[in-house]
């Protein structure tokens, strides 16, 4: 279980005066609790606060004031690799890529091996078949598809507790998203992995148990994806139409 408690997040206003600076409120005030083995899709406006709040579980960002537990352990002053280690991972929107770094030299730091057996199971469960794909580097030749398997992997490798995920559907193209979602759906099930899905993409939003959106630094509503329609109106929600005929057809989102 991972609890939120009056969680507050707040960044020098590069507005204000000099001499008498005042603070912005990123989060503000957030109380929440993530049940074990939970899907949850976190989702609002631009600039709204949902990215903000999920560093601030991960330990990227700083918490201003508030509580922040795993499992009946006060996490709110572990650094980001005590954190990792109690069972917290994240997937950034737009993950790093390692010059001289290959794919097999990632996944073995997350596995703890560097079994080759082990290694091949793990990417066979992000839909990866072919071996040599361990083997290609980790830089900019590699593809958005290609970035986010790895990093899926890599993800998938630390057996999390917590598995928070931002905006995974960055940079790949829309028919990915289907099987990312069967794919995270199924490690939480199998797992009982605590999911946190950070997206404006519907499909992820249908996928989650619970829906939090976001306004303003604030949940301004939690529950099933029906009930939160009304408010997600303004925010650009993407789906996929069967009415498309390619990607860049604009009836793809509606």
């Amino acid at each position: 279980m991972l609890e939120l408690k009056n969680v507050t997040f707040e960044v020098p206003d590069a507005d204000s005066d000099g001499e008498n600076p005042h603070r912005k409120t990123i989060v503000n005030d957030v109380s929440f609790t993530f049940e074990t083995g939970g899907f949850y899709a976190i989702t609002g406006p631009n600039g709204s606060g949902k990215t903000s709040l999920a560093k601030l579980i991960m330990g990227i960002n700083p918490l201003t004031s508030g509580k922040i537990v795993l499992d009946g352990k006060d996490i709110s002053d572990l650094p980001i690799h005590e954190r990792s280690n109690s069972g917290i991972v994240y997937g950034f929107q737009h993950p790093a890529r390692f010059k001289g770094t290959t794919f097999r030299d990632l996944l073995s730091i997350a596995a703890g091996t560097d079994d080759e057996d082990r290694l091949v199971r793990l990417i066979a469960r992000v839909g990866v078949c072919s071996l040599d794909f361990l083997d290609k580097p980790v830089d900019s030749k590699l593809s958005g598809g290609e970035i986010k398997k790895i990093e899926l992997a890599t993800v998938i490798a630390r057996n999390p507790k917590v598995a928070i995920y931002d905006e995974p559907d960055t940079g790949i193209d829309l028919w990915t998203i289907g099987p990312m979602v069967d794919l995270l759906k199924r490690e939480q099930k199998e797992n009982n992995t605590t999911t946190i899905v950070v997206s404006h993409n519907r499909a992820f939003l249908e996928a989650a148990d619970t829906l939090l959106l976001i306004r303003k630094g604030r949940i301004a509503y939690d529950g099933g994806l029906e009930g939160a329609m009304p408010m997600l109106e303004d925010l650009s929600v993407c789906t996929f139409s069967d009415k498309c005929e390619g990607e860049n057809d604009v009836r793809c989102y509606r």
